[in-house]
């Protein structure tokens, strides 16, 4: 199995982590794409960036968009989480409630803006603990 897709490499995570954020950040302002579906984008990003850093660590998780329950895991494998790092949980709506019509209001450009924010951070963050360099 190539290293890029196996899921006990923190860097195959990583790896994913920087797909969906590059698409959160690459298609804002494209034809037919809506900012729910990019504030999906940032939340997965910083979802595998964790899941990552658990990997990276040797603690397993569940299959979870709860970001709450994979900071909590993190935070128990003895890393420690700063401020802008929890504020990931801000995120967690856009993994299932965002994404269907009628569930949620609708995402502005200001969210989507706050979105990226914060998962950009919590990769950069994830990066360093996992001392990777970018390709």
């Amino acid at each position: 199995m190539s290293p890029d897709l196996d899921p006990t490499q923190p860097q195959s995570w990583l790896r994913r982590a920087r797909s969906n954020l590059a698409r959160a950040r690459l298609l804002a302002g494209a034809p037919d794409v809506v900012y729910e579906d990019l504030c999906f984008d940032a939340q997965q990003a910083a979802e595998k960036a964790l899941k990552a850093v658990l990997v990276h660590r040797g603690t397993a998780f569940p299959k979870t968009h709860a970001l709450a329950e994979l900071l909590t895991l993190v935070a128990r494998a003895g890393v420690e989480l700063p401020a802008e790092v929890r504020e990931a949980t801000l995120l967690t709506p856009y993994a299932v409630e965002a994404r269907y019509p009628g569930l949620w209001e609708e995402v502005t450009p200001s969210d989507h803006q706050e979105a990226l924010r914060v998962a950009q951070r919590v990769v950069a963050w994830a990066e360093v603990i996992i001392r990777t360099k970018r390709e």
